[in-house]
């Protein structure tokens, strides 16, 4: 399996600054499906406390009017360092087999206003959720989903569409 962890040039200006994804081998008839995971709840005092004027900048296309919400949404599903660390560990412990990467980069401060969080995805034809919730095996301390976009993959068996 390829471990990817990207650690950052700088302090960030929050502890929650790191994203994670997975790279699961075969997944719903696709090869090497990325699966991109993030907190799907967290503390709204958590929230409340940062400094969001230092922590949010310009928006993400210049001129356009931008809310700031998704792109705190964007930090709050973020990881901190030791939740990386754990996490990384039960999927190295749990999942490792069926895995071709896993990957963690710091998130680039400050966040571009606008920027669309994973929870406000919608689930489609391609596009869903895996529910960590459900699994009797997660035993983590903090909540877990991954998005995935099968659209984005190759089938694993090709077919003749004559």
């Amino acid at each position: 399996m390829n471990m990817n962890i990207v650690y950052p040039g700088a302090r960030t200006p929050v502890e929650r600054a790191f994203a994670l994804s997975m790279t699961i081998k075969s997944f719903k008839g696709r090869r090497n499906v990325e699966v991109h995971l993030f907190r799907y709840a967290w503390d709204k005092a958590e929230e409340g406390s940062y400094p969001w004027e230092r922590i949010i900048g310009a928006p993400i296309e210049p001129g356009l009017a931008a809310d700031p919400t998704s792109s705190r949404r964007v930090v709050m599903e973020a990881f901190t360092e030791q939740e990386r660390d754990q996490l990384v560990e039960y999927l190295k412990a749990q999942y490792g087999t069926r895995l071709s990467a896993i990957t963690s980069l710091p998130l680039d401060f400050p966040v571009p206003m606008g920027l669309p969080a994973l929870s406000d995805m919608t689930e489609g034809k391609d596009i869903g959720f895996v529910r960590f919730e459900k699994i009797p095996s997660y035993k983590l301390d903090f909540p877990l989903r991954g998005l995935y976009d099968l659209s984005q993959h190759k089938p694993m068996v090709e077919i003749d569409e004559d």
